[in-house]
């Protein structure tokens, strides 16, 4: 998967610290308990298995929005995901085997990915919030997954998927919620900045006043 993001580095160099208080977001659901201790045991066995200690990084979730932005525009993204999150219904999520993006990435395999895709188009109207710069805009998945094991050597690759592609792995789990996590550009660890609930909510309708001239 090609990095959303131009380099921090690039970010940091167009705007001074005192300009900007700049965060990475992401927009997240999070499996159950129960379905993310099974995916961290696979990613332990993967990790021992196939030499990959970086496949032990990182909780077991679904993005569905990544974007770089200032602090000072928190508020009015979190107003505007609270409504869209809101009008959304509860969900189930079946997840059926693995996946793999060629060469470099294996994943378990959501078999259940139509309601997943119609949130992340319901969402796409925050582009304009989640905009920082032209090199730096919100990236909204296409293809939903949960990550094993991300920029693997070609024999790790090669050995994990000739296992993987034959593994039966099932579960499932009910989707109530969505989570927004931030840390700040050089931090490492994110922190969860704000949880929304599906509510099935009618979405407010926006009217206008019309003037009239006489």
């Amino acid at each position: 998967m090609q990095q959303p993001f131009a380099d921090n580095e690039l970010v940091i160099q167009s705007f001074t610290n005192q300009q900007l208080n700049l965060h990475d977001y992401l927009l997240i659901i999070s499996p159950s308990e129960d379905v993310q201790q099974k995916i961290i045991e696979i990613k332990k066995q993967f990790a021992t298995e196939f030499e990959c200690p970086s496949a032990l990084h990182g909780k077991p979730q679904i993005t569905l929005l990544r974007f770089l932005q200032v602090e000072m525009m928190e508020r009015k993204i979190i107003a505007k995901i609270k409504l869209l999150i809101e009008a959304a219904s509860p969900f189930q999520i079946v997840i059926d085997g693995f996946g793999s993006f060629p060469s470099h990435t294996i994943y378990t395999n959501i078999s259940t990915k139509n309601n997943i895709i119609e949130l992340v188009k319901s969402l796409k109207s925050l582009q304009p919030l989640v905009k920082l710069d032209k090199w730096n805009k919100g990236y909204f998945i296409t293809e939903p997954y949960i990550t094993i094991a991300r920029k693997l050597l070609p024999f790790q690759y090669e050995k994990g998927w000739n296992k993987y592609m034959h593994e039966n792995f099932k579960a499932s789990f009910m989707v109530n919620e969505v989570l927004l996590l931030k840390r700040q550009i050089n931090n490492k660890n994110f922190l969860i900045a704000k949880q929304f609930l599906l509510l099935n909510k009618a979405v407010p309708m926006v009217t206008q006043n019309t003037l009239l001239f006489l």
